[in-house]
């Protein structure tokens, strides 16, 4: 550009000097422009050589900048298979894992980026504190739904429960069948069939007691007979009523016992082993038939009585 200017002035001045002969002879006009347009020239080249070594780093700087996304995004396609694999042996749950990959690659391009503007001379120090100022205030403003999101991965990644277990929160006493695990929330189905939405920030920070963990299931069943009754036939006649019922686990220790001397009775206790699924059915089955057992043979079922004695 320096140089079209240069020529263009001296160009004009010769047409100039040729129309005006008497200002000053044409060549004093052409050596002063050619003298004008050899100065600029040098100060260009001068100025181009001075901008070299800039223009040779910003160009290797680009070379290492493009060298380090392909490795890098070759490196990140690495570690999502290794992620994908490890998540399929985990057996995790495919909504969780799908959301997992997002964000491992999601944090992965981010640093990748990151490291490339760095690269290239780009201040990443502002870049950085705005990204994690950014980040604190989204934590502040979901607070309650990020711990009911972190809640909703830990239960799908360490399932303490499952679809179909029966569950028992001990803080809100809540109590159901498990329909559905979401991010955010499950969805119990009580015995009297009302559902229950119960947030995964809760249930992660609370004692619960999963009913269906195991196949086997103990149910202790209670009992009180008169102070007059025969313990040892009262605890036999339990016992085989255990034996007799179908559901109930023969292989399994049958077990019967005095649990409790109170004031109006004696209480007994009859302990068997059933399937999980069976549970309900054999706690009704023997209590009923533990009721028309002792009537039959007429073992007393004491109720709360006072008795009054009168001295004269």
């Amino acid at each position: 550009m320096i140089l079209a200017d240069s020529i263009l002035k001296t160009t004009v001045a010769i047409a100039e000097a040729s129309a005006d002969r008497t200002t000053e002879p044409v060549t004093e006009v052409i050596g002063e422009s050619l003298k004008e347009t050899v100065e600029k020239a040098n100060q260009f080249l001068d100025h181009l050589e001075n901008m070299l070594p800039s223009i040779i780093n910003f160009g290797i700087n680009i070379l290492i900048a493009i060298v380090i996304f392909g490795f890098g995004k070759l490196l990140i396609r690495c570690l999502l298979k290794i992620c994908n694999k490890f998540f399929d042996k985990a057996n995790m749950e495919v909504s969780v894992k799908k959301f997992l990959l997002s964000l491992i690659k999601t944090i992965l391009f981010v640093i990748l980026s990151i490291t490339i503007c760095g690269q290239l001379g780009i201040e990443t120090t502002s870049f950085i504190a705005v990204i994690g100022s950014a980040g604190l205030a989204l934590g502040l403003a979901f607070q309650g739904s990020l711990s009911n999101f972190a809640g909703g991965v830990l239960i799908l990644l360490m399932k303490p429960f499952k679809v179909g277990d029966y569950i028992s929160e001990s803080g809100s006493g809540m109590e159901g069948t498990v329909q559905q695990i979401d991010i955010c929330y499950t969805t119990l189905v009580t015995p009297d069939n009302k559902k229950v939405v119960i947030p995964n920030g809760t249930l992660s920070n609370s004692s619960l007691t999963n009913a269906s963990a195991f196949e086997k299931r103990r149910v202790d069943i209670e009992a009180g007979i008169s102070y007059s009754a025969d313990i040892s036939e009262a605890k036999a006649e339990m016992e085989n009523l255990a034996k007799n019922h179908a559901l109930v686990l023969k292989e399994e220790e049958i077990f019967s016992f005095v649990s409790n001397l109170d004031s109006s009775q004696v209480t007994l206790g009859l302990r068997v082993w059933c399937l999980t699924s069976d549970y309900w059915s054999v706690k009704f089955d023997l209590t009923e038939g533990i009721k028309k057992t002792f009537d039959e043979k007429g073992i007393e079922i004491p109720f709360d009585q006072l008795v009054v004695h009168l001295e004269k």
